[in-house]
């Protein structure tokens, strides 16, 4: 019997990916984990105890005891806190200016990355695991793995859109958040040496969506 397909996926914000990688779980039938909205989750979660964000100890044992419980079901993504659905107040602009700081602690890091590769574990249909270092570090044997990007300029028009922010100021929020993410000590975004890499700049999201299930499709035979 094959083992359930594993799809990692990475990429910067505003690339398109989440969409994608909904889309692609929901034709193929597999679960998809949104690895990033774990870490706002976390940070949601520090922010309401009143932590210290320059308080890496304090931080890291709070995320140790906190129940992160995100939805696996593609057609109905989001995530809880213990009992609490913070699907939409990790959106929103608090969680969004800590949450660089707070992913960048090893600690946190470590459970995170051990909680995601549990629920990979324990998927028997198969799962796309979108974030910025799945191919790499959370799941580097997972047999297709994609690096989807976009040019900055288009990223920060995607979402701004999506928002309903400024141009300049999410295309300077998004060069922070870049920045953040690429120079973190552990684990930073970058792109696995065994990577396929998406260019979606000038490509409709149908068109990406088509070819990742190709992709998907060919290793499944």
């Amino acid at each position: 019997m094959s083992k359930p397909l594993v799809i990692a996926v990475d990429g910067p914000s505003g690339s398109g990916k989440s969409s994608v990688c909904r889309a692609v779980a929901t034709e193929l039938g597999l679960e998809y984990l949104d690895t990033g909205s774990m870490y706002r989750a976390a940070t949601w979660y520090v922010q309401s105890k009143g932590a210290d964000l320059l308080n890496t100890a304090q931080i890291a044992d709070l995320v140790s005891s906190a129940v992160v419980v995100p939805s696996t079901d593609p057609a109905e993504p989001g995530i809880k806190v213990g009992e609490v659905d913070v699907s939409e107040p990790i959106r929103g602009e608090v969680v969004t200016q800590a949450v660089s700081a707070v992913s960048a602690i090893p600690q946190v890091r470590q459970v995170m990355v051990a909680l995601q590769r549990e629920i990979v574990a324990k998927s028997h249909s198969g799962i796309v695991v979108e974030g910025r270092d799945i191919c790499a570090v959370v799941l580097p044997d997972a047999p297709v793995k994609l690096f989807i990007t976009a040019d900055p300029q288009a990223r920060a028009a995607r979402r701004a859109i999506e928002v309903g922010a400024n141009m300049s100021e999410t295309n300077a929020s998004m060069e922070k958040r870049d920045h953040a993410d690429s120079t973190r000590a552990m684990s930073p975004l970058e792109i696995a040496k065994d990577a396929t890499v998406i260019d979606t700049t000038y490509m409709e999201l149908s068109e990406v969506i088509i070819q990742v299930i190709d992709l998907a499709r060919s290793y499944r035979g």
